[in-house]
């Protein structure tokens, strides 16, 4: 039962046949060719912000302050409250409606809960990206 040592360079040189610097004729298996997958360019509404940038929507409301948010635990929750009650008022699908009630807070007479009792001029950029933090959690169903 010597047989073996035959057997593995019998495989060896099967395998090392398929290495073969030598090009062969196509076969029906090799003639198609693989098209490479490659992931689309992002659309032009999701083109990243730069740092600290600010997006401001076709009316005119803030809508993104990248910057991180400083907002304290009982100031988000607040604001993330006031933004669910909000909401909930208007009877419609919340996510539809986070520019509009935006909009009721960056008004020039606006001072409640949903901004940290400060008018959003005020705000800093970070306590303002809060802000707007809390009103898409609340549109999210993500208020506690």
């Amino acid at each position: 039962m010597r047989s073996y040592p035959i057997l593995v360079f019998a495989a060896a040189t099967v395998a090392l046949a398929g290495c073969s610097s030598h090009p062969e004729a196509p076969t029906a298996s090799s003639t198609t060719t693989a098209t490479p997958i490659s992931e689309p360019p992002p659309l032009p509404q999701e083109a990243p912000l730069r740092a600290g940038a600010v997006a401001v929507s076709p009316r005119g409301v803030t809508t993104v302050v990248d910057v991180p948010s400083d907002a304290t635990e009982s100031q988000y929750g607040q604001a993330c409250h006031a933004a669910k009650l909000w909401l909930d008022e208007q009877r419609a699908e919340p996510r539809t409606l986070v520019e509009d009630y935006l909009k009721t807070l960056q008004a020039p007479e606006a001072n409640g809960p949903g901004s940290f009792n400060t008018p959003w001029v005020q705000l800093t950029p970070a306590q303002q990206a809060g802000v707007i933090m809390a009103a898409n959690a609340a549109a999210n169903g993500e208020c506690g």
